[in-house]
């Protein structure tokens, strides 16, 4: 008999080989009718896989985000089976699920795939499914998988098992179709109900340039019909929604193939956003005692030879710059904390300066793909609201609370309420990926883990995650459409300390390693407001916006009456505009309302004798009339709300 462990700590015994789905039939048969997976010790298996020790186990659903996972794991399976069907003689790259749905790698040969070949493969997956075939997890030695391959003439399996010990590989079969997988996957293909091809592209074997170009397919499937009509509703939301879109209505931002690939350039009403963002931060940072620095767009070479950026990344950064001095090296600046830490190090520190908490706006350039490339969320130049914080190792927990605190603070004033706190630590199987000490490792992952659970957060943890140089806290947030973006981060670092020999003065007289907390709520201003735009879908919060309210005289005749009431509220930093066109203000009014106005003043020859505005107000309409100093106060107590600054 073996002990199973349930997530809510009781413990059932069963006879050693019980599978994931027996189990769920004893508990009910309901449960067994909707279970995908099971995690099994941290690990998720297949539902018919036995299980021969005791075990902590949880039973997978669609609602589990590992549930998901197995499933659309387990479609792109069926995807590649149906395409071995109906293009016989393709060669098959690797096929992986994603965060909404999966894709496959595909080698057509000769034959070119177009968006008129979807329906024939959705319609080819849902005949496959409803022949509810098992997926069947066979361990396979080397030799035997090797031998597979070659006959079935795919050189990219060939290619994956040359990397893979003997012992370790398994097959997966389903129908006529077998693939080379870890697994795991559902029971059956009848659970899969409804499917959509979303997409294609070109992708290169492996994320290689010098590779061959594959086809990669885009796809998408649930267990009910339902689910796919919402999602397909969602993306169509979603395209409204692009930040690419709204930024050019917006006149935010532009790219140009003269300046460069991914280097954006920020228009007037994108500067003055972007700005409005920084002085937001800068007032909360100087409030929580950070100290501005500035640091320079290049550094030497040797400086990230000394943080260890160059050994790490070096290859994939830009070309280094040299000058006329022999053997004089320069780099386009990849991180400020190299920059911060020389700060640090320029004058003698002691221990009643910490913590130092040094901030700065400061733009960096990393060298990414061309096919990476996608608007403002991935580009070769970004800003980032970047802070490093150097304090005793007893001040460590306190100020990674603080920082948490700025961080939720930026949230809630920016409209996002929905995000997990997740926990990025070292993958202790592959220690080799980090550098620092062991014990700075396990004392960096303690303080994240004590700080997370004092401030109530909801956390998840993942190995594998950490920085080459600490463990991370990163904010998973979810937008106005139930994405999840990464956001704000802070991460505990012991080794940079160490890499620039960083010392402190103690209250001993002794020099002493001071702790280094890197943070960035925002992450970086691009990336942040590429998400904000798609979130709030251009409404922006009234605290943010360039134009909080548009004056529209019905004539011209009420233009000085307009400019009067401009100069009023202008007084106290409220800002808008007046639309001076020789309209009629039904049309002033649809325009403005396009332009996503948050609020409308409509002026005439009652407003003008009374001193009075009548109001409108986006997705409230009519508001009536009001003075001045009414409308005045009703737009600094929804700009307070919002900065919860009651």
């Amino acid at each position: 008999m073996i002990h199973i462990t349930l997530p809510d700590g009781s413990v059932r015994n069963y006879e050693a080989g019980i599978t994931g789905l027996q189990i769920a039939q004893s508990i009910s048969e309901g449960l067994a009718r909707v279970v995908l997976a099971i995690e099994v010790n941290g690990t998720v298996w297949d539902l018919t896989r036995p299980i021969h020790e005791n075990a902590s186990i949880r039973l997978l659903k669609w609602d589990d985000n590992e549930g998901k996972q197995t499933f659309w794991h387990s479609s792109a399976h069926l995807m590649a089976e149906a395409l071995e069907a109906l293009y016989p003689g393709i060669q098959l790259g690797i096929g992986p699920p994603i965060e909404n749905g999966f894709y496959y790698d595909i080698d057509f040969g000769d034959r070119v795939l177009t968006s008129n070949d979807f329906e024939a493969i959705e319609q080819k997956m849902k005949e496959l499914a409803k022949n509810d075939s098992p997926y069947i997890r066979k361990e396979v030695s080397k030799a035997d998988a090797i031998a597979y391959f070659e006959e079935k003439g795919d050189p990219y399996k060939l290619e994956l098992l040359r990397d893979l010990a003997d012992g370790q590989i398994t097959f997966y079969e389903q129908g006529h179709f077998t693939d080379l997988c870890r697994g795991p996957h559902l029971p059956r293909t009848g659970f899969i109900k409804a499917v959509k091809i979303l997409s294609l592209a070109g992708a290169y074997w492996r994320g290689n340039e010098k590779n061959k170009q594959l086809t990669r397919l885009y796809a998408i499937t649930f267990p009910k019909q339902d689910e796919l009509k919402q999602h397909l509703e969602l993306l169509e939301e979603a395209k409204k929604r692009d930040h690419r879109k709204l930024g050019q209505e917006l006149d935010l931002f532009a790219f140009s193939e003269k300046v460069g690939k991914g280097l954006p350039l920020w228009l007037p009403n994108g500067a003055m956003l972007r700005d409005r963002l920084e002085q937001f931060l800068k007032r909360a940072q100087t409030a929580a005692g950070y100290l501005p620095v500035v640091t320079p767009h290049i550094g030497n070479k040797e400086l990230y030879v000394t943080s260890g950026h160059y050994a790490k990344y070096g290859k994939d950064s830009f070309q280094p710059i040299h000058t006329p001095e022999e053997g004089e090296e320069y780099f386009l600046k990849p991180m400020n904390c190299p920059h911060h830490c020389e700060i640090y190090k320029s004058r003698p520190r002691s221990y009643k300066d910490l913590p130092l908490r040094f901030a700065e706006f400061g733009t960096v350039y990393r060298y990414e793909q061309s096919g990476e490339l996608h608007g403002l969320t991935r580009v070769r130049g970004f800003t980032q609201d970047d802070a490093h914080l150097f304090c005793r190792n007893d001040q460590v927990k306190d100020e990674f609370i603080k920082v948490i605190d700025l961080v939720l603070y930026v949230f809630k004033s920016l409209g996002f309420q929905d995000y997990t706190a997740q926990i990025s630590l070292r993958d202790p199987e592959n220690k080799e990926k980090y550098i620092g000490k062991d014990e700075f490792w396990e004392q960096a992952e303690r303080a994240i883990v004590e700080a997370a659970q004092e401030k109530g957060l909801r956390t998840v943890t993942e190995l594998g995650e950490a920085a080459f140089y600490g463990p991370k806290l990163d904010f998973m947030v979810k937008d106005a459409l139930g994405r999840r973006w990464q956001l704000g981060t802070i991460q505990v670092d012991y080794n940079l300390p160490e890499r620039f020999e960083l010392e402190y003065t103690g209250s001993d007289n002794m020099k002493h390693r001071p702790v280094m907390i890197h943070r960035a709520p925002f992450g970086s201003m691009e990336r942040f407001v590429a998400v904000l735009l798609e979130h709030c879908g251009g409404h922006f919060p009234l605290w943010l916006t360039n134009q909080q309210f548009t004056l529209l005289p019905i004539s011209e005749k009420f233009n000085d009456y307009a400019e009067k009431v401009s100069k009023f509220l202008n007084i106290y930093e409220l800002r808008g505009s007046i639309d001076h066109r020789d309209e009629k203000i039904g049309r002033k009014i649809r325009d403005a309302e396009t332009s996503k106005m948050p609020f409308m003043l409509i002026v005439g020859e009652n407003e003008a004798q009374n001193g009075t505005v009548s109001v409108r107000k986006r997705g409230e309409g009519d508001l009536g009339s009001m003075s001045m100093e009414a409308f005045k106060e009703l737009l600094q107590n929804e700009i307070n709300k919002e900065l919860n600054q009651h």
